[in-house]
């Protein structure tokens, strides 16, 4: 199905009904022409053809039936949708052609070898080959493009046996020549040139047996969901170019009908947050589609320790995969044996017994992640979960706030200090401010500027709880 809107649907629906409905009235037509011109002349060739027009007829009602099946939605008791049911007539149609070859083979040995039969061609016999052929032709060439359009089996096996009926009506029509021209023109070859409708006819078995098993063998891979040849190849290397996918991992692919489903394994960083990783998924999941149109992707993101993780991101990484966000994280190597020191962050319900469980699990998972850590140091503290009753008091409170402004311009050595705010909570006051610092100032220096500035105000305020310093990067 080329799109996934009810619109679209519903024209794929009533287009594929349409080529289905006119390859069964094709089909009738042809049958009723050629068993009557086979009948009054006798020939084999063409009582062979009327037979194979007959399992057209009938596979050509089977798909009718089959598109009106297959494009129904998905359901409880079928959550891939109906399309194995394409799948599905296409074998019962490879087997009623099998069916049909084996008698015509039957019956054109004897004619050969063992029973003589008077063939009679006339202008009728001729003129129905021909009208066949171009009937065939026309027919297969329309089922061919909806097919196609529509990516369906039933339709495909359809389209490949009116295009095998071209064929096999040109051996028929040649065989029923030369018994015309035994006739006529050479009386003395005629008893060689009789067979040659049965030969023909056994040629026309041959033509069908060849495409009813390559018929048969797709029809079967599909409704077996093997992978269609070349298709798995061709998404792990769409996938693999996606920007962020390290590495691709199991692709299944399997057809129902006029569609693909198709189930992939990506690995992308682990440090990635949820929203990027959602991203590189999504993108995978475009570019499969761009390669199989309509498919059914599902895409599962593996986390995986990239080449250029450091070893403080593999820290952090633990810790977010135990769902405790750290920071303050530091690594000291000492003769390849690491000492790490960080900070957990844990909400403000829990006992310092459930903190410390948290803590324990979080160092021996970092050991076991990372064979080469001998010792690591974790400190506690509060995540600020809570919700408090913090009231701006910075119009009442000149002298705190002027003493925050002199702090953080001191510090800094110029004046720096802007929208100062002062609350309150209980007897504790938290203070939050604006600093801007050099723009080409070292990340690591503008926090050590930062902390200082936060120590001074608790200590030359002993009421202030909590400090806030948000860094801006200014020219000068």
């Amino acid at each position: 199905m080329t799109g996934s809107d009810p619109a679209t649907i519903e024209l794929s629906v009533k287009e594929k009904k349409s080529a289905a409905a006119s390859s069964v009235f094709a089909a009738l037509g042809l049958t009723g022409m050629k068993l009557a011109a086979g009948l009054l002349t006798g020939s084999l060739g063409i009582l062979a053809e009327a037979a194979h027009s007959g399992l057209d007829l009938v596979a050509a009602f089977i798909t009718y039936l089959a598109v009106r099946v297959s494009d129904r939605p998905a359901d409880v008791a079928h959550p891939y949708g109906h399309g194995k049911v394409e799948n599905f007539s296409a074998l019962i149609e490879t087997l009623l052609l099998v069916v049909t070859c084996v008698w015509i083979v039957y019956e054109a040995v004897v004619r050969i070898f063992v029973r003589h039969v008077e063939i009679t061609p006339n202008a009728w016999a001729f003129l129905v080959v021909i009208v066949s052929i171009a009937v065939d032709i026309s027919r297969s060439r329309m089922l061919s493009r909806a097919a196609r359009k529509h990516r369906s089996q039933a339709l495909e096996a359809d389209a490949l046996h009116f295009s095998t009926d071209v064929w096999s009506s040109a051996v028929v029509l040649a065989g029923l020549g030369l018994v015309w021209l035994g006739q006529h023109v050479l009386p003395r070859q005629a008893p060689i040139l009789q067979k040659a409708d049965a030969a023909a006819a056994l040629g026309v078995a041959f033509i069908v047996l060849f495409v009813s098993f390559k018929l048969g063998k797709r029809t079967v891979d599909a409704l077996l969901d093997s992978a269609p040849d070349g298709l798995p190849e061709k998404i792990n290397a769409a996938a693999a170019g996606i920007d962020g996918v390290i590495k691709t991992g199991q692709v299944r692919v399997r057809r129902s009908g006029s569609r693909v489903f198709v189930d992939m394994n990506v690995e992308v960083d682990r440090n990635l947050s949820f929203e990027r990783t959602h991203a590189i998924a999504e993108a995978v999941e475009a570019r499969i589609q761009a390669v199989a149109p309509g498919a059914d992707v599902v895409v599962h993101t593996d986390p995986r320790e990239s080449e250029r993780e450091t070893i403080a991101r593999r820290v952090r990484a633990v810790a977010d995969r135990n769902l405790i966000p750290a920071h303050n994280i530091s690594v000291h190597d000492d003769k390849g044996q690491l000492y790490v020191d960080l900070h957990l962050e844990v909400d403000d319900h829990l006992l310092l017994h459930q903190a410390h469980e948290l803590a324990s699990h979080i160092e021996q998972d970092l050991r076991t992640d990372i064979p080469a850590i001998k010792w690591v140091n974790t400190h506690i503290e509060s995540r600020g979960t809570g919700i408090g009753s913090g009231l701006d008091v910075t119009a009442q409170e000149p002298k705190i706030v002027e003493i925050v402004r002199r702090v953080a311009d001191e510090i800094v050595g110029r004046p720096c200090c802007h929208s100062v705010m002062i609350r309150r909570q209980g007897d504790k006051i938290a203070v939050s401010l604006h600093c801007g610092f050099d723009r080409d100032v070292p990340i690591i220096e503008a926090h050590r500027i930062s902390t200082r500035i936060e120590e001074t105000i608790k200590r030359e305020i002993p009421s202030v709880d909590h400090v806030i310093v948000h860094e801006e990067p200014e020219d000068h």
